[in-house]
């Protein structure tokens, strides 16, 4: 009887519902709130395949695979709100699985760029009179004095080694994460020094601004040279789904955990952040899929040959040439 009575007036305490308690909890706002969610995530999705479908029949065959990966981040982390939205419970599975996805994107964008330049041997053909700035975001943005480095296969191998770097230890963390939480031994709320999930979180979270370095290096020195690719704005698409799925939604699970978001039974402090972050992501994300669809939706015909000229208003950085 007392654990009974305690369990009704802490309703704040309890963990995420079952789906079914948020079925028989859901007003008229509520249903449509969830039907309109749940419509947007099915569009994403379905604007997705459709987009693989194009892409498979009119993109170059070395550039099919890595345009749809990087297509698919929005669709994928919106269905995977959905989910959370809809079973609560399976928030951090859903979770872990989005932030998998990205991290596998991040790489595929790198690889992107260089495809879109012609290939390895393009890149550095194109290359052969420039050097790489390596002050940049997000390492070494405030380290302006840092000297240019030439572009080698060895520099070409350690771009893609740091990226690809996070796509596989993500993948490493995430298969660890879920066997300790299937143990008991890994809470994502819990931020306690003796807790795995802040060891856990913080190591992801430096791997995740290495693997993001190079990216951004292969961004800036190749942008003037893709602009008839859209590239800046593909750039800007891809950062911000890295921003809203990652930044905002650790963000939100903060003030929740710190109680700032109240709860709303059947939703504690905590689930209700999580409820409010998966609602605002499958937005946002169906937003930036129809965004996407235009920006990659066209003629994949092959970048013209660089000009031997290079201009004063170009980003990339020539070599000094010693008399």
């Amino acid at each position: 009887m007392s654990n009974g009575s305690n369990r009704t007036a802490n309703p704040c305490d309890s963990g995420p519902p079952f789906a079914i308690e948020i079925i028989q909890n859901l007003d008229i706002f509520g249903i449509i709130l969830y039907s309109v969610l749940t419509f947007m995530a099915t569009v994403s999705m379905l604007v997705f395949l459709e987009e693989c479908v194009y892409i498979y029949k009119k993109a170059p065959a070395n550039k099919k695979s890595v345009i749809i990966w990087v297509n698919g981040a929005a669709p994928v982390i919106g269905t995977m709100s959905c989910i959370g939205m809809w079973i609560p419970k399976a928030v951090m599975i859903t979770d872990l699985t989005s932030t998998t996805y990205f991290a596998i994107v991040v790489f595929k964008f790198l690889i992107m760029m260089m495809e879109e330049i012609g290939g390895d041997e393009a890149f550095l053909k194109r290359a052969d009179k420039h050097k790489l700035k390596i002050s940049t975001g997000p390492c070494c943005c405030c380290c302006p004095c840092l000297p240019y480095v030439a572009i080698t296969r060895r520099t070409l191998f350690l771009l893609k080694l740091g990226s690809f770097q996070f796509a596989i230890l993500k993948l490493v963390f995430t298969i660890l994460s879920i066997i300790l939480w299937t143990n008991g031994n890994f809470n994502p709320q819990d931020t306690r020094i003796t807790g795995a999930s802040i060891w856990i979180n913080s190591f992801v979270g430096i791997l995740t601004i290495i693997a993001l370095w190079p990216v951004t290096i292969t961004f800036m020195h190749l942008r003037t040279t893709l602009q008839t690719r859209k590239i800046i704005p593909k750039y800007a698409m891809y950062q911000l789904v890295l921003i809203l799925s990652q930044l905002q939604t650790a963000i939100i699970n903060i003030l929740a955990m710190n109680r700032v978001i109240a709860c709303s039974p059947p939703f504690s402090s905590p689930a209700r952040g999580s409820m409010l972050s998966q609602q605002l992501l499958i937005l946002e994300m169906f937003i930036i899929t129809l965004v996407t669809r235009l920006l990659y939706r066209r003629q994949y015909d092959p970048l013209p040959e660089e000009e031997t000229s290079v201009s004063e208003n170009t980003k990339m950085v020539a070599l000094t040439v010693s008399a």
